[in-house]
């Protein structure tokens, strides 16, 4: 789901610079206006970035490629608003050190994976609405369909980013063949995310429910 350098022109990476500076800049507003205290909400947001950096390490086959695990669902369910910073930021760190996606991409990265996140909490507070805040059964359910959902839009994102851009020196042809299959690879890593989800909120639900709370 990472787009590495080279890939798109320089006009498709600073519009997401740009666009990642505009997420960013709101989601720090609904931060602080959202919190009596924001600086309150960092040490978790930092215990789940080192999570996300962490998770591309973890990879599972899936014929004819690999895939592996980007938890922005999860990160969006728990975190909210803080979602889009963390992940800009645990992206930054993957770059640097793991040579993971790419510097000049570092802006359409964390909007691929970052906005997202932040609809998938959008999801997430569906539970709101049915009155599943407390029931076991709607919980997880709505937190297997919001990472699905998350790695699902990151996926189609980024495909068709990297199909509608790609270089004149690549075979088209190849590169809509790979993308394709890159994109069907997705769908089981959706199905594992969302299960993973699941059980996290369940625990959470049961040991904390107040970090699931509605922070939007």
């Amino acid at each position: 789901m990472h787009v590495p350098d080279g890939i798109v022109p320089v006009s498709v990476a600073a519009g997401g610079f740009a666009a990642a500076g505009g997420v960013t800049w709101l989601s720090l507003r609904k931060i602080e206006r959202a919190h009596t205290v924001p600086r309150n909400g960092v040490p978790k947001a930092s215990l789940l970035t080192a999570v996300f950096f962490m998770a591309s390490l973890i990879h599972f086959p899936v014929p004819p490629t690999s895939v592996h695990l980007v938890l922005s669902g999860l990160m969006g369910v728990v975190l909210g608003w803080y979602a889009f910073p963390a992940i800009l930021v645990g992206l930054f760190l993957q770059a640097v050190m793991f040579q993971h996606g790419g510097l000049t991409t570092l802006g359409v990265n964390a909007c691929i994976i970052g906005i997202p996140a932040l609809l998938a909490h959008r999801v997430f507070t569906l539970r709101t609405r049915f009155g599943a805040r407390r029931r076991a059964a709607g919980t997880a359910a709505l937190g297997f369909v919001a990472a699905f959902v998350a790695v699902a839009l990151g996926a189609a994102a980024a495909s068709l980013l990297i199909v509608t851009t790609v270089p004149a020196h690549l075979d088209a042809v190849v590169e809509r063949t790979a993308v394709t299959a890159l994109l069907f690879a997705h769908v089981p890593l959706g199905v594992i995310e969302g299960m993973f989800t699941a059980i996290v909120v369940l625990f959470l639900l049961r040991v904390q429910p107040g970090l699931l709370e509605e922070r939007f």
